[in-house]
């Protein structure tokens, strides 16, 4: 049976800070000489996070009445702020 790999603070800290960068787990495990799989599963356990998505605002040429138009992409602002830029309803509101 394969003993536990033992990881170091330095390495740790080179995951939580490579992720944090945008950097994919397989940049990371190369650094590390280690497999994607071993550095995804260190990486979840120190919730070591990738920065957030930014999705760009509709430009003024995007014709977003045009029924043919592709369709936005999950959690873009439009679609997204329609479901949450009302607070949500109280039982004495309804």
């Amino acid at each position: 049976m394969p003993r536990a790999r033992q990881w170091t603070e330095t390495a740790d800290r080179v995951i939580v800070q490579m992720r944090g960068e945008g950097q994919t787990w397989a940049a990371i495990g190369r650094v590390l000489g280690l497999s994607r799989n071993t550095v995804i599963e260190r990486g979840r356990r120190l919730r070591a996070e990738a920065p957030a998505k930014k999705l760009a605002p509709p430009k003024d040429e995007d014709n977003l009445d045009d029924p043919s138009r592709a369709p936005l992409p999950a959690g873009h602002p439009l679609t997204w702020g329609l479901l949450t830029s009302e607070p949500y309803p109280n039982g004495a509101d309804v």
